[in-house]
């Protein structure tokens, strides 16, 4: 598994590096708290939809123990996207060091900067439950 250090991550969203943060944690734990620059996404498929193969994709989730974060790696690796790492300390992590963060509403990952014009494609035929499709359950 490709990671990605905290004084890593905290110098490339410093420097404005283009990469996509993503938040794999439910919604309730994005709105409670999130690094800045926080993508969110209900589903693997909105996920998967919303980026291009060559984008640097950095997944994290609550902690090291957490799956959310291995899982969605795992997922966008399988897909073909090859720029992507985890920052395995999370949320937990990030808030020890002291490191900002954004609390409340999410924005709607499309209105954030560098989605500009992201247009997720959500199934809408009728399909069976699986694991695939739903938020991770990981908890905070």
């Amino acid at each position: 598994m490709n990671l990605i250090t905290r004084d890593e991550l905290r110098a490339k969203l410093d420097r404005g590096d283009d990469l996509k943060l993503v938040m794999t944690l439910p919604e309730p734990a994005f709105r409670a708290k999130h690094i800045p620059r926080s993508l969110h996404f209900e589903t693997v498929e909105e996920t998967l939809a919303a980026f291009d193969r060559g984008d640097e994709i950095v997944v994290y989730c609550a902690d090291v123990h957490c799956s959310a974060s291995i899982y969605a790696y795992h997922v966008l690796q399988r897909a073909g996207y090859g720029r992507v790492r985890r920052y395995a300390g999370g949320i937990v992590d990030w808030e020890d060091a002291g490191y900002p963060l954004e609390r409340g509403a999410s924005i709607p990952a499309t209105d954030r900067p560098g989605m500009e014009g992201i247009r997720p494609r959500i199934a809408t035929e009728a399909r069976p439950s699986s694991r695939r499709s739903r938020p991770c359950s990981c908890s905070s």
